[in-house]
């Protein structure tokens, strides 16, 4: 889309009249879209300006160790006896500019992805950690425990995780559950108007991405290990995709630093709900990758009602069920974020959904922040963080 077009739609559509009629009571207002269509244009014109960075570097946080019985010897030097395994920590790689904003961007990859997901695009176009580093806010982008540069695990894999092994055969898989397109009669074929950065390469790059895990999948052990970064960053703004939406919800019931969350297309593994509020979620035609929704007390999810937060969803997301198993399945996730966002803001919370092509922003794929447009996102976010007053230097 036509940036001038962009700014004069999302002006006009800057509190989508489908939201209020969906459902009054749940949501917010959206981003000032007119604001976001002018950050965009100030981004695109800073795309090829020197990137200047006062420091940069990276650690592990968070974890523990597991010791093994009995007396080490260096004659059986590789033997496990009487060693301590390391594990289960998160990785950072951080940058900051020359002058930082108050609050850092922590940004959080979804599942079988690494912090790979906010790098460069699958068509070589700068990710979110050099967009956002060029508009004054330090990034760390991390690995969560147990994949990538994080791969000491202290527990192995249990078998039930079809993406913990080599070979990883999944590619048709990922470009479906995606919703980058379809496969049928032996091919693959992005969606009609996708935004999708659709080449050879580009193809080739995302299938590279995804990363095996290196022991069991357990949220919890990766929102204790996020949590000991908020606690070394301090205050700092919690960016998540996909499955590290449950993760970044957890978070705040194990500190307080949390600012704000932006959650891209959480789904995957649990939304979080209040006992005895849990709601049913939307059957997808494929049953098993259903959106899910778990209890926690609600001392710890009014924790997350003091957390400004806001989900954002793209294309592709039929208000029906469906033959193709990955629109379907966003279908019943996308189902379980406005139960989810209703919860929180029935509980005293400042939750908001946006549903891009209410907005008038359309083709967006799961990897909404990677996709062609992925500037319009990004100041879609931006301003909404100016809005909360969370962009003031230090």
């Amino acid at each position: 889309m036509k940036r001038k077009n962009l700014k004069k739609l999302l002006a006009a559509l800057a509190l989508p009249l489908s939201l209020l009629a969906l459902a009054p009571q749940t949501y917010a207002a959206t981003p000032d879209t007119a604001a976001s269509a002018k950050i965009a244009t100030q981004l695109k014109a800073e795309e090829n300006t020197p990137l200047v960075v006062a420091e940069q570097g990276s650690f592990a946080v968070g974890g523990s160790t597991k010791e093994k019985g009995g007396t080490f010897s260096s004659k059986t030097f590789l033997e496990p006896t009487g060693q301590t395994a390391y594990g289960d920590h998160a990785y950072a790689f951080y940058q900051k500019p020359m002058h930082p904003k108050k609050y850092p961007l922590i940004f959080e990859h979804g599942g079988a992805q690494t912090k790979r997901t906010w790098e460069s695009t699958p068509d070589g176009r700068e990710g979110f950690q050099n967009i956002f580093l060029r508009e004054g806010f330090s990034t760390y982008l991390i690995d969560q425990p147990r994949i990538g540069e994080a791969g000491l695990a202290l527990e192995a894999d249990n078998g039930k995780n079809p993406y913990a092994a080599n070979p990883m055969y999944a590619d048709h898989t990922m470009f479906m559950l995606c919703r980058v397109g379809t496969y049928e009669n032996g091919q693959t074929t992005v969606f009609k108007g996708s935004a999708f950065p659709n080449t050879k390469e580009a193809i080739n790059q995302f299938q590279r991405t995804w990363t095996p895990y290196t022991g069991q999948l357990d949220d919890d052990v990766s929102a204790d290990a996020l949590a000991a970064l908020f606690e070394k960053t301090g205050p700092a703004i919690l960016v998540t995709h996909s499955m590290g939406g449950t993760v970044g919800w957890r978070t705040p019931f194990r500190t307080d630093k949390v600012k704000a969350i932006v959650a891209f297309e959480p789904g995957g593994t649990p939304f979080l709900f209040p006992e005895g509020e849990v709601p049913q979620a939307e059957t997808p035609v494929y049953a098993p990758v259903s959106a899910t929704a778990k209890a926690v007390p609600l001392a710890d999810f009014e924790k997350l009602t003091k957390v400004p937060m806001i989900l954002f969803y793209g294309d592709y997301i039929p208000d029906h069920p469906v033959e193709e198993v990955g629109p379907d399945k966003w279908r019943s996730e996308y189902d379980m974020a406005k139960k989810f966002v209703a919860a929180i803001n029935r509980h005293g919370g400042d939750a908001t959904l946006v549903h891009l092509p209410d907005i008038g922003i359309k083709g967006n794929t799961h990897f909404l922040m990677a996709d062609k447009n992925n500037l319009d996102i990004a100041a879609l976010m931006e301003e909404w963080l100016k809005e909360k007053g969370l962009t003031d230097h230090e």
